[in-house]
């Protein structure tokens, strides 16, 4: 079986760029919404100390991890913030004190099995880096009664054009990724690991195989270099052979994915007790006066980070959280910086500045063949724009990843991307 995908022009332009440590900023905007599910209730109040690590909001639901300061200093204001998907959540925000103390609450945590493993995961505020934002505490407490976990798979694809964070990370991080992974396979009785690199990042895989050389169950998987290579069910496929079912879950198939960079923070954590107060990210695009790779506090403005990087916001056409596929547009230049975010991208010009004209589908094909989970988008659309939603639901519009290739490659310009996450919302409301 072979799955399907598209090919991209790489523009990895700031892979050669070492990541730099952006200067503490006057303050930061913390949101208690940092991953998928439920935001945060902040536990802090206005004129309150902070310290760097200290837990600043938790939520007891199961779709949750809590939020920590990434800055000392002092709470200034607890406000609200509008998010892409038109909710609001609230936000504390830090005047930073410029010292960067560290809270006392920042010790190891003490692991003794894997239920201690997964509630210290928990307390790190641990989440997929890889921009999903999945609360990683849930993947690792999966249902042992469905089967034992034989294989963890680390994704390393990144296969967006322009993000070199988690690039960087195998570069600068190597020990640190490659212990995580031991320590997980340990922890978790795992028999083998496959850390997935796309053949684009040639000195990752020969640095990682120098790496593991002599751990035979660790194993370097030169990947295609095919758009969305880095997607939970591609990835998983492409290292195992192993196909994910319609609503399973990668550990019903004795795997569990894990992000590179979120391996390499896991085992931070453990070793320092230091939780989610930084990332990496990439600042690219040809806006942006010096492309690079930063590290900033979780909270940091964007226009902090585009200063940074000396973008021309004044002409800025377009700025995109993310990768140019599956990124969104921002709609704020204070914008705060999250844990999912791995990329921002400025732009004043595009291939599309012409204006688009959308023609007829030609019923061409060519979407269905660049879908990597072989759904239809021409006839979805056409389900979607007639409001069938039994059409909808037969033709599986749930399983849509939104990776967008299908209008990457529709020569008729069809918003087919765009229709079918309108039409996942459609087909689900009654």
């Amino acid at each position: 079986m072979k799955l399907n995908g598209i090919s991209l022009p790489h523009k990895k332009g700031t892979e050669n760029s070492e990541t730099v440590e952006l200067p503490c900023p006057e303050s930061v905007i913390i949101s208690m919404s940092q991953h998928m599910g439920a935001p945060c209730t902040p536990l802090v109040k206005v004129g309150d100390e902070v310290k760097v690590g200290q837990k600043i909001g938790d939520y007891d639901a199961f779709m949750s991890c809590p939020v920590h300061s990434s800055v000392s200093g002092k709470v200034t204001a607890i406000g609200e913030l509008l998010l892409a998907n038109g909710k609001t959540c609230k936000t504390v925000e830090v005047a930073c004190d410029g010292e960067q103390t560290v809270s006392e609450e920042v010790k190891p945590p003490v692991i003794k099995d894997k239920q201690s493993f997964v509630e210290a995961v928990r307390e790190s505020g641990c989440c997929g880096m890889g921009g999903a934002g999945f609360p990683t505490h849930i993947k690792l407490n999966y249902d042992e009664s469905k089967g034992r976990i034989d294989s963890l798979i680390v994704n390393a694809a990144e296969c967006e054009p322009y993000i070199t964070s988690d690039y960087r990370e195998m570069m600068e991080n190597t020990d640190m990724i490659i212990g995580g992974v031991k320590y997980i396979m340990d922890i978790l009785k795992i028999d083998n690991a496959y850390i997935g690199i796309e053949d684009n990042k040639p000195r990752a895989i020969k640095l990682l195989g120098e790496k593991t050389a002599n751990e035979s169950n660790i194993n370097i998987i030169k990947l295609k270099s095919s758009y969305p290579q880095g997607a939970e069910k591609v990835i998983a496929f492409s290292a195992t052979g192993r196909i994910i079912e319609e609503g399973h879950l990668p550990s019903d198939h004795g795997m569990i994915v894990i992000n590179v960079s979120t391996v390499a923070f896991i085992y931070n954590y453990v070793l320092t007790g230091m939780p989610f107060v930084s990332r990496r990210l990439t600042i690219d695009g040809d806006a942006v006066g010096k492309p690079c790779n930063v590290r900033a506090p979780i909270g940091t403005r964007l226009s902090e980070l585009l200063k940074f990087a000396e973008a021309d916001i004044d002409n800025a056409r377009e700025i995109i959280s993310g990768g140019p596929m599956m990124g969104m547009s921002v709609y704020d230049i204070d914008t705060p910086l999250t844990k999912t975010n791995n990329a921002f991208l400025c732009f004043k010009s595009s291939p599309d500045d012409k204006e688009k004209v959308q023609t007829n589908c030609i019923r061409c094909g060519r979407c269905i063949k660049a879908c990597p989970l072989g759904l239809m988008p021409a006839a979805l659309e056409r389900a979607y724009d007639s409001g069938d939603r039994e059409t909808l639901n037969k033709l599986k519009i749930n399983l849509c990843m939104n990776c967008g290739s299908c209008s990457y490659v529709c020569p008729a310009k069809r918003d087919l991307a765009e229709k079918n996450q309108l039409a996942k919302g459609f087909a689900m409301s009654r």
